[in-house]
């Protein structure tokens, strides 16, 4: 099988890197730090263990740059190194994730056909104050783009523990929103 390969923007940051280029380093630093604080953020709700994770995911990506082979780009590969390390560090907290029957899982659709426009901090806050289970699989699927077979891999938990999380931050979500 064909494997694509990207021509990333800042490839030439990432070969420098290779080389052993700190100014290169430093540079992808400033680039993604910000984004990549803020995915910390989303998963971990604590900007002390969020700090920390960025740190130590952006050690990882440097002392494994040579792993690095284009098949997407840096700013993703970064990314998926920066989800491991949060919720590894979630993980540390012993999350208690919440088994169910599939039987349990509701249409999601249903939950929020009216549309009501909330403020962005407000909504904000409301997700910062979920359960970390709730938190960490509402961002992974919203925000991050994940579906919830991903979720479930990265999590360790199963696929219908994952909808049904995903369901019941929503639900909370709007139950926190409505009063």
């Amino acid at each position: 099988m064909e494997q694509t390969l990207y021509l990333d923007r800042h490839y030439s940051l990432v070969e420098a890197c290779k080389r052993g280029d700190r100014k290169a380093q430093y540079e992808l630093y400033r680039l993604y730090s910000k984004s990549m604080f803020n995915v910390c953020m989303r998963i971990l709700n604590h900007m002390g263990e969020a700090e920390d994770v960025l740190q130590e995911a952006f050690l990882d990506a440097f002392q494994k740059i040579h792993d690095f082979r284009q098949t997407s780009t840096f700013g993703a590969w970064l990314k998926q190194i920066v989800v491991n390390r949060a919720i590894n560090q979630l993980r540390q907290r012993k999350v208690q994730w919440v088994e169910v029957e599939e039987a349990e899982y509701v249409g999601e659709e249903a939950l929020l056909q009216d549309e009501t426009e909330w403020e962005v901090e407000r909504v904000r806050a409301a997700i910062q104050r979920l359960p970390d289970g709730f938190r960490t699989v509402l961002s992974l699927y919203l925000l991050e783009g994940y579906d919830h077979e991903e979720i479930a891999e990265v999590l360790g938990i199963s696929e219908s523990t994952s909808r049904t999380q995903y369901m019941r931050a929503k639900r909370k979500l709007v139950e926190m929103l409505s009063t």
